[in-house]
């Protein structure tokens, strides 16, 4: 352990850990060690690794059981894993602050990307914290938000006339949309590991606030969506080939800057599927909050 260390990047959110080989099977207490600057840091960087796409997987099947996505294409050898594609007849999606995976019941706890080509300049990745977004709140309006839920729609974030829609093919984004129903989720979420309270809706999923008109729902929905681009929130990545991002998806929106086409960049994810979202206000029973 005396190899691993962390250097940080901001006071609120990021970290780079140093002194690790991910393409080599991990003992306990390394996981241990980078599960908890996760829980830290909210994201965390690696830099110069080399993987292929069984041993990415593998080191992220060390967090939980892994999502296979509806739409991207997946990588052959390990089907869990996708590929995020993106050049002049292909641009990205991603252009727009998201959490991911929440039209479902369990949202993933994290995702693994690598860096596998990149432009020669742009393609930045920032990432920005939901708890301190919350915490940036007046103490009223934090009441308000806690007691509400919101509609997560997988419509909204892959329309069916969309480009990811239109690249996996309409067979398979009809089914994907039909396996897909909305989901109902808190607009603050107790995080289930540090107990901390963060801001859950998002401008890539979330539709709609649940109980409030609509007019209401989308001022509220627009308001919180602005609120958490704040710089003092956020990291901002510049990558290099062979570098791997771990964010932590409970607690954390990322955008991908679109700057950088005609030029292609492609990565490799692998998500890990987490639980059910929950505020402390209303615990299911069989859930025990953490200490913050």
């Amino acid at each position: 352990m005396s190899r691993l260390s962390i250097s940080v990047l901001t006071p609120t959110i990021g970290a780079v850990v140093n002194g690790v080989d991910l393409s080599k099977k991990q003992d306990d207490e390394t996981i241990a060690f980078i599960r908890s600057a996760l829980l830290k840091h909210k994201v965390i960087f690696f830099e110069d690794q080399h993987m292929d796409a069984v041993q990415h997987r593998d080191f992220a099947a060390r967090f939980g059981d892994l999502h296979t996505h509806p739409l991207y294409p997946g990588v052959p050898e390990a089907p869990e894993m996708f590929i995020l594609d993106n050049h002049a007849n292909n641009p990205t999606d991603n252009d727009a602050w998201h959490t991911d995976v929440t039209f479902i019941e369990t949202p993933p706890l994290g995702a693994i990307l690598y860096a596998k080509l990149l432009p020669p300049e742009g393609g930045d990745t920032c990432w920005s914290n939901m708890q301190a977004a919350y915490e940036g709140l007046s103490k009223p309006l934090q009441r308000f938000l806690a007691e509400l839920d919101a509609v997560h729609d997988f419509n909204r974030g892959f329309p069916q006339q969309g480009q990811v829609a239109k690249m996996a093919g309409k067979d398979k984004a009809s089914k994907a949309l039909e396996e897909h129903p909305p989901v109902i989720h808190p607009v603050v979420r107790t995080h289930p590991e540090t107990g901390a309270d963060g801001l859950f809706v998002n401008y890539g999923f979330t539709d709609r606030i649940k109980g409030l008109r609509r007019n209401e729902s989308e001022a509220l929905l627009n308001m919180l969506f602005v609120h958490i681009q704040k710089p003092e929130f956020q990291v901002r990545w510049k990558w290099k080939t062979n570098a791997i991002a771990f964010w932590d998806n409970r607690v954390t929106q990322h955008y991908a800057v679109n700057d950088y086409l005609p030029h292609r960049r492609i990565m490799h994810r692998a998500t890990i599927l987490g639980d059910r979202p929950y505020h402390r206000s209303r615990l299911p029973s069989d859930i025990k909050v953490a200490a913050e």
